[in-house]
C-alpha cells in the first residue's frame, strides 16, 4: 500500500510511487538511447518571510531532461515543522534533494545497468538578493555529497519547476 507521503505526482502519468517513478525515467530514456540526459533533483518552498518556526510545504522536483529534445518531470510535496529562517529553509531545499538523489541516483543507475547519466542538483540560490550569502555553503553541501549543483538562473529544477507547486 503507498504511503501519501511517497507519492509523486507526474503531469504525464499520474501518481507515482518512487519505484515506478525510476520505471517511467528508465522507459523515457530507452526510447532514444542515442541522446544524452540529464537528471535533476531541485526543491523549493513557499516563498516569503519567516517570521518564526512554522511548518512549510517543500515542493521537490525530478526532471529527466533528454538534452534538445525535452523531458519529464515529477513532484512531491512534503511538510516540515520549525522552519524558523531563511537559512533554515534553504538548508532544508538542499537537504531534501540531496536525499532523494541518494536514494534514486542508485536505483536508476542499477535499471539502466550501470549506465550512468548527468545528475544536477539545483538550488535555489544565487549571486543576487538574500540568499547570496549562503551559496558556497549549500553549493558545498551538494558537492560534499558527490553531485553536481547548479544554482540560479541555471537551476530550473528548483526555480522554476519545483517553485510552480508551491
Amino acid at each position: 500500500m503507498r504511503k501519501k507521503k511517497d507519492i509523486f505526482i507526474s503531469p504525464t502519468d499520474g501518481e507515482l510511487a518512487i519505484d515506478e517513478v525510476v520505471d517511467s525515467l528508465v522507459a523515457f530514456t530507452k526510447k532514444d538511447m542515442e541522446s544524452s540526459y540529464r537528471l535533476i533533483i531541485g526543491s523549493d518552498s513557499k516563498s516569503g518571510k519567516i517570521t518564526k518556526a512554522q511548518i512549510l510545504p517543500f515542493i521537490t522536483a525530478i526532471v529527466i531532461h533528454r538534452k534538445g529534445k525535452g523531458g519529464r518531470y515529477y513532484w512531491q510535496k512534503k511538510r516540515v515543522e520549525k522552519i524558523g529562517s531563511m537559512r533554515d529553509k534553504i538548508y532544508m531545499e538542499t537537504l531534501l534533494s540531496i536525499q532523494l538523489a541518494e536514494k534514486l541516483v542508485p536505483q536508476f543507475t542499477q535499471r539502466l545497468n550501470g549506465q550512468r547519466c548527468q545528475v544536477e542538483i539545483h538550488i535555489d540560490v544565487g549571486d543576487h538578493g538574500p540568499t547570496r550569502e549562503m551559496l558556497k555553503e549549500v553549493v558545498g553541501m551538494v558537492n560534499g555529497n558527490g553531485f553536481k549543483a547548479k544554482t540560479k538562473p541555471s537551476s530550473f529544477g528548483a526555480s522554476t519547476i519545483a517553485d510552480k507547486h508551491t
